[in-house]
């Protein structure tokens, strides 16, 4: 298993590096959401708390990434994060599935100190049948996922941001600090604890073509499905402080096409059928910073990928009413082929 021992700092963008906060008890934000629990529709409760974030993003960080600027630019302390729950907790209408977010990862000890983690859990328990949280993989050992489950009596499941299952696309065009097969060990051991195991995957990070990142993600779908029992396809959206700002910003780069999102969630679908829930829940869609078609068509398209989402059954995606659009999508798709 990695080191916990931390890298030394290599440079870090200007932009996205935030100033220590003198406050830290306020949390970033909460919203309801639709979901699915077991096959039922259901509510969710969401929460984004404040912490020091990724360790990686202040280390080097990830292409796509600017997560690092809404922290606290610092560690937070047991009281503080106990307080942004608590106000957090003013929200909250006992929703069954609940999920926290610390823009890094919930099992750091650096930025959730296990008393705090604990504290956390409890404060859902008896409430929530499902407690949600991400982790970068080193982070996940029976210990850490011991001290949560000591505090929350329903289930619980850890989301993994593996992001491809292709090495070379993981380290150069996402520039992730751990590796594939690492992330993969860490799913091992999540099925070995009995623990709920989601994987992130990326559609379309820098350097791919539109096609190649089609094909990464559905071949990563295929490789993933043995080990998680929720696959979440997140295409890329256009962040603050990013390299994939910079690039979007020299017209060098432009988020994946809803065609593409619709033709990976239905290739996949094809691939994992009813063993592995197969979800997209788009940020910034519809929009040019986000995931988009021509921005005429993307609204319908958006809710027929709900729909599936919520729903499981993609044949309404597969059937859902084509703009003219799609040629361009298909032209440049084809052209793409004919690059050495």
């Amino acid at each position: 298993m990695k080191s916990l021992v931390r890298p030394e700092a290599l440079t870090v963008a200007a932009e996205r590096k935030p100033e220590p906060a003198d406050e830290g008890g306020e949390y970033l934000k909460v919203w309801h959401e639709k979901e699915s629990l077991n096959g039922t529709p259901c509510d969710a409760f969401v929460i984004i708390l404040r912490t020091s974030g990724c360790y990686w993003a202040h280390t080097r960080g990830c292409t796509m990434c600017g997560y690092a600027r809404e922290t606290l630019g610092r560690e937070a302390t047991e009281d503080e994060i106990l307080s942004q729950v608590a106000k957090a907790m003013t929200h909250y209408r006992d929703e069954p599935y609940v999920k926290i977010y610390t823009s890094g990862s919930f099992l750091d000890p650096h930025e959730v100190p296990p008393a705090a983690r604990l504290r956390v859990a409890k404060a859902f328990s008896g409430r929530a049948r499902r407690l949600l949280f991400e982790s970068l993989p080193e982070f996940v050992t029976p210990e850490a996922i011991d001290g949560v489950r000591k505090g929350f009596e329903g289930e619980l499941e850890v989301a993994l941001g593996l992001e491809t299952t292709q090495d070379d696309v993981l380290q150069k065009a996402v520039t992730k600090v751990s590796t594939v097969e690492e992330y993969l060990g860490a799913a091992r051991r999540l099925r070995d604890l009995q623990v709920l195991g989601k994987a992130y995957l990326l559609l379309k990070p820098p350097f791919l073509t539109e096609r190649q990142a089609i094909e990464d993600t559905v071949l990563s779908i295929g490789k993933a499905k043995d080990l998680f029992q929720t696959i979440s396809v997140n295409p890329v959206h256009i962040q603050g402080g990013t390299l994939v700002e910079r690039l979007w910003r020299r017209e060098l780069y432009r988020p994946p096409w809803l065609w593409s999102l619709r033709e990976v969630l239905l290739r996949g679908k094809e691939s994992v059928g009813d063993a592995v829930r197969l979800v997209s829940f788009p940020t910034s869609g519809g929009n040019p910073r986000g995931v988009h078609n021509c921005l005429t068509c993307d609204g319908r398209v958006l809710r027929a990928i709900e729909r599936a989402t919520l729903s499981q059954d993609f044949e309404p995606l597969r059937k859902v009413a084509e703009c003219t659009c799609i040629e361009r999508w298909r032209w440049e798709n084809s052209l793409e082929y004919l690059a050495p």
